[in-house]
């Protein structure tokens, strides 16, 4: 795979400081059952790297003192770490809420059984992986068979409950949120648009109902920006990127107020600096450790830039929980 880092740097992104930290996004492994082409983590079947249980236990200890909000899980397929469904019960058991970024076809998977049925009895909000509405598009970009797995998840979570939260009668207060990536080097559509789009299609043609939509712009990192730059493209969709930067994205975007944590327990201003290695240091150039994490000391930090993150205010902006201008 190609470098991308020395593309990405030196940058002129502006320069933006951390505010108080609220939610812990923990890589619990680079393992998944899947290897799509967009994948910023280049994740896969073959890839071994995986949380430990004393890294995990290092979370549950943090999670105690009530200052983390959200805890947010992703891979790789998250569920594939061994300790996955011990550290949601302990997450939940103190409150915290917990966001599962879930592929769908992972609900099939050998050794997977009664997972949706886990996430509904711990009430985890799962944020499921969907990049069209159309066969034909999904299976291009994640592998054949997997739209149509992903259709056989998405009902299997509405018959547990997930999807309804209107408020009403029959809320379950499942929430069920979707994602949409572009297939190529553009920006996202409007998200509340393509939500529209996204709830008629898949009501009429499958009889599913979600939550909400997430748009979220390909960062020209790790698998997908190799694959720009081998087909020449790569400078062509940084500057798409940088053409369509948004100054009022900027105090919203996600790594105010979210730390990311990779498989070992090193921490990052986001996931998409964990790919590029960009870690967060001490000061005196030494990486930090979940377990050296003063969380006091957050507010004011400057944050780790380069020219990827454009790719987070580009347009209507981009962040893990979707467009910021939606």
């Amino acid at each position: 795979m190609l470098a991308t880092l020395p593309h990405l740097i030196p940058s002129n992104f502006p320069a933006i400081r951390r505010k108080t930290l609220k939610t812990l996004q923990l890589n619990l492994g680079y393992r998944c059952n899947q290897s799509c082409l967009h994948c910023h983590v280049a994740a896969g079947p073959k890839r071994d790297e995986m949380m430990s249980r004393e890294t995990i236990d290092l979370v549950i200890d943090l999670l105690g003192d009530g200052r983390i909000e959200t805890l947010d899980l992703t891979g790789g397929a998250p569920e594939l770490n061994p300790h996955f469904r011990d550290l949601v019960r302990a997450a939940r058991a103190r409150g915290v809420r917990v966001m599962d970024r879930c592929n769908l076809s992972i609900l099939f998977e050998p050794g997977q059984e009664g997972l949706a049925d886990f996430l509904a009895a711990q009430a985890v909000e799962v944020i499921a992986s969907l990049p069209c509405y159309l066969q034909e598009n999904v299976d291009a970009q994640r592998g054949k068979g997997v739209f149509d797995a992903s259709i056989r998840g998405l009902k299997q979570l509405n018959a547990l409950g997930y999807g309804a939260g209107n408020g009403g009668a029959g809320d379950s207060g499942l929430m069920l949120s979707l994602v949409y990536n572009p297939q190529g080097a553009e920006l996202p559509p409007g998200q509340n648009e393509l939500e529209r789009d996204y709830r008629a299609r898949l009501a009429q043609d499958h009889g599913i109902r979600f939550d909400r939509l997430f748009t979220i712009a390909n960062m020209p990192i790790q698998r997908f920006g190799s694959s720009l730059l081998s087909k020449g493209e790569f400078q062509d969709y940084l500057q798409r990127l940088k053409s369509a930067h948004e100054p009022t994205n900027l105090d919203a975007v996600m790594c105010r107020d979210l730390i990311s944590v990779d498989w070992r327990g090193y921490l990052y201003d986001c996931d998409f600096n964990q790919m590029l290695d960009l870690g967060l240091d001490d000061g005196h150039g030494q990486r930090v450790h979940l377990r050296d994490l003063l969380i006091d000391t957050l507010p004011g930090q400057p944050i780790r830039v380069a020219d990827h993150c454009y790719g987070c205010t580009a347009g209507q902006g981009s962040s893990c929980s979707g467009a910021l201008g939606a």
